[in-house]
């Protein structure tokens, strides 16, 4: 819901700032297009940063660093395993009893 009205404001400031700039209003083009991509990139790069945990073992290679905590998100134990070639996290859901 939150992504939804941020990416929809987003937006209404990048369609505002179109507007303004059709009206002749310079001075609150600068804002509103700085704003309405704050707003639309943040949501997009959130969404792209913070994946959902997997489910499955990384490819062969990974390495389990001895890292686990709790998502806060959804309450399930994670393990981060590692790829010392390419600097790749991984972040895999533990199940129950694991």
């Amino acid at each position: 819901m939150l992504r939804t009205v941020l990416i929809t404001l987003g937006v209404l400031m990048l369609i505002g700032a179109a507007v303004a700039a059709g009206f002749g209003a310079w001075g609150v083009v600068p804002q509103l297009l700085i704003g309405g991509a704050i707003f639309s990139a943040g949501v997009v790069w959130e969404r792209w940063r913070y994946r959902r945990l997997d489910t499955t073992h990384p490819q062969p290679g990974w390495q389990a660093t001895g890292e686990r905590f709790v998502d806060p998100e959804t309450d399930a134990l994670v393990e981060v395993w590692y790829d010392p070639v390419s600097g790749e996290r991984h972040y895999l859901r533990v199940p129950p009893g694991g």
